[in-house]
């Protein structure tokens, strides 16, 4: 039965799992008493929804701890072996999957490095399929008991009735790949499996919003720095976050030319590969027959040397001049979007690191309007190298809140009555 705001029994129900459930997973341990006004539910709905929990294998007691005066208040926390999710990470240089229980630590791990022709389709769709069977059998887990499969990819990711998530990705050569609907053709996962495809930078942004340096922030931008460069904006608005293709606006007119096409884009002078291009035109030794991220350390190196030994004029040059392209790429972000943080992750963010960050800074606050750029803080990432893949594991992890904690339910061949729908509603819990 619906109420006056529209909002079914079934619906309050969720909705009460849901906030009990969200307070332990990231306050938890705590008390039936501390879950109370946390939550905002009388102690009898909080008892209630707790029984719920237990019964459904998702909350177990973890001790308890003494009340003034009374007596010991039993403490909750989320059971970590009560769901699992896989995220995976299709990057510059390599496929990532990785296996999380529900409080994300990680139970096993598989990696596919990819070669300059390594975004080909059905390349990828095999290391996806083959990763996934693979963190699978390591952790000897049914495919039936995950709750889901996250995946960030490059480029714009639309999600359509026919095909499900399609990805424009036009710097990888992905032209409306329907990736949801190759995968699951094929795939050994079950239907009930669901399958969330979304843009890289945002599930960074997300990982970095849940457990990094995003903590705590209303309004931040996540940016994501590898091959290329792109942005995860989070607003109270957006608080799921909201992917920008940052790295195509335009920084010089008639500049060089962007992996998109495209003339003078951000990308085509901050990016990881753009960086080592533009070292290498301008006679600098770059590693040969290796990948990006050894190259990028090499660049460093030269670069950065040991004290005592004369740095590479020319990658340091280079390097200085990335900060400040960098730099005033950031200062778009601080006039468009006024946040409170900028952070600063992927490989090559991670690489250049706190020896980059200080000019980085520097560029961004003079080129920014004066009141916003005082108000921001340009910072790296806490999250490491994996961030990407733990933001994809948080798609279905979130969906999962959302439900209440409670699996999506198999289509049903045959829609039910109405009468059955309606007394499901009304029965007691």
């Amino acid at each position: 039965m619906a109420g006056r705001n529209g909002r079914t029994v079934r619906d309050l129900r969720r909705a009460n799992r849901t906030a009990v459930l969200q307070r332990l997973y990231f306050e938890g341990p705590l008390s039936r008493f501390e879950l109370g006004p946390a939550t905002g539910l009388s102690s009898g709905s909080v008892s209630n929804v707790v029984a719920d929990l237990v019964a459904d294998g998702l909350v177990q007691e973890a001790g308890s701890v003494d009340s003034d005066g009374g007596r010991p208040r039993t403490l909750l926390k989320v059971v970590p072996g009560s769901g699992h999710m896989i995220g995976v990470d299709v990057g510059e240089t390599r496929v990532r999957i990785e296996l999380f229980d529900l409080t994300l630590t990680e139970l096993a791990r598989a990696e596919r490095p990819l070669t300059r022709r390594g975004h080909e389709v059905e390349a990828i769709v095999g290391h996806i399929r083959d990763g996934v069977a693979e963190v699978l059998a390591a952790a000897g887990l049914a495919p039936e008991r995950l709750l889901g499969v996250g995946i960030g990819v490059p480029g714009i990711v639309e999600h359509t009735p026919e095909d499900g998530a399609v990805v424009h990705g036009q710097t990888i050569g992905w032209d409306a790949v329907p990736l949801e609907r190759l995968l699951r053709a094929g795939s050994p996962l079950p239907e009930t499996v669901p399958c969330f495809i979304d843009n890289g930078a945002r599930t960074l942004g997300q990982a970095e919003m849940w457990f990094g340096a995003g903590r705590g922030a209303d309004n931040a931008v996540v940016v994501l720095f590898g091959s290329g460069v792109g942005a995860s904006l989070v607003t109270p608005e957006v608080e799921q976050g909201r992917a920008v293709e940052w790295g195509h606006l335009t920084v010089r007119v008639r500049g060089r030319r962007c992996r998109c096409g495209a003339l003078g884009c951000l990308e085509a002078y901050a990016g990881a590969e753009s960086l080592l291009a533009r070292w290498r035109e301008a006679g600098g030794v770059v590693p040969r027959d290796t990948d990006e991220e050894t190259a990028l350390t090499g660049m460093l190196a030269a670069a950065y040397p040991p004290e005592g030994t004369a740095a590479d004029p020319v990658a340091l040059s280079v390097l200085e001049e990335t900060a400040e392209y960098l730099g005033a790429g950031l200062s778009d972000l601080i006039n468009l979007f006024q946040p409170e943080r900028i952070l600063i992750g992927g490989w090559a963010g991670l690489q250049l690191g706190t020896r980059f960050l200080p000019a980085v800074r520097r560029h961004a606050v003079s080129y920014a309007l004066r009141h916003p750029a005082e108000k921001v803080t340009v910072d790296l990432g806490r999250l490491g190298p994996d961030a990407v893949t733990v933001g994809a594991a948080i798609l279905p992890l979130a969906d999962f809140f959302a439900r209440g904690g409670r699996r999506p339910d198999p289509e049903p061949r045959n829609p039910p009555p109405a009468w059955s729908t309606a007394l499901k509603e009304r029965a007691p819990r």
